[in-house]
């Protein structure tokens, strides 16, 4: 037996890895999150495979199915959304699995913030505004520990992607407001990649009003930053004054010293030593 855990991804199931959707395939048991898991990503199991929504079971329920058919040639694919990483409560089922010898890998999948970000069209790290995102929640049955207090890391004013919050999003302007300020943009967004997705922008001063009005209350994240105001330095990568390894930098007449021209084929970059692109 082997247990692949996946990240299922947002929940367009074309954000499905190729990975990802190889093993749903030809898995034998689906074990999913039944409230997150977009159905169309379920029907890509075979006919015959046993589902099991997890979203009624406990970690025993879990890890029973697992050791049923430890000593079996089978194939369990165990999805959580987004990306297992974060949030995915993994870790438990993977220490068992390393406990009782079961093999287990572990597919990444493309997470709801990086989704959301997409559908924003937003980058969420800028040159001379900020380089650095923070990806956390608000403390709840859960407890956040003293030293992540949401009012500590928005002290930081890095770009701030806030899950599992939207329910409590007074409490959450409430720690960030003081740092922030209540003109610092802030986007919600819901459902991302879903038909059902809806956006919300506003400011710290009135996306608690918009959400109220809107009646989000769940499976929405939070992003705030100044990356939002669209003031920002060009990127160094792509200057002409800018030189690496794979491209020369322009003398003072903007002239390419020995520049290789940008377009190469399939080919030339199969024959390059490195088997890279020759920039």
């Amino acid at each position: 037996m082997k247990v692949y855990f996946i990240g299922a991804g947002p929940g367009d199931p074309e954000l499905l890895t190729i990975k990802a959707k190889k093993i749903i395939e030809k898995a034998d048991i689906v074990i999913y999150a039944g409230s997150l898991i977009n159905k169309d990503i379920i029907k890509l199991a075979k006919k015959d495979a046993r589902l099991y929504d997890s979203s009624s079971m406990n970690l025993d329920e879990v890890l029973g199915v697992f050791k049923e058919h430890k000593h079996s040639d089978k194939i369990i694919a165990r999805m959580h959304s987004g990306d297992p990483s974060i949030y995915g409560a993994i870790q438990e089922q993977m220490d068992w699995c390393e406990k009782e010898r079961i093999a287990y890998e572990v597919i990444p999948g493309v997470s709801s913030f990086q989704a959301a970000s997409a559908s924003l069209r937003q980058e969420l790290v800028l040159p001379g505004v900020s380089q650095t995102v923070i990806l956390t929640r608000i403390s709840g049955r859960t407890k956040v520990p003293v030293k992540e207090d949401l009012a500590r890391l928005a002290r930081i004013r890095a770009t701030l992607v806030i899950f599992l919050s939207i329910d409590r999003i007074e409490d959450v302007v409430k720690k960030i407001k003081k740092s922030y300020g209540l003109n610092t943009p802030v986007a919600v967004i819901e459902k991302v990649s879903l038909p059902q997705e809806r956006k919300i922008t506003g400011t710290v001063r009135d996306i608690v009003k918009k959400v109220k009005m809107a009646g989000i209350n769940r499976q929405a994240l939070i992003i705030i930053g100044d990356v939002f105001k669209k003031n920002y330095q060009k990127s160094k990568l792509y200057a002409k004054d800018f030189g690496h390894m794979f491209r020369k930098r322009a003398n003072s007449r903007g002239h390419f010293p020995s520049a290789q021209k940008g377009t190469f084929s399939v080919r030339a970059i199969r024959e390059h030593p490195k088997g890279k692109c020759p920039l």
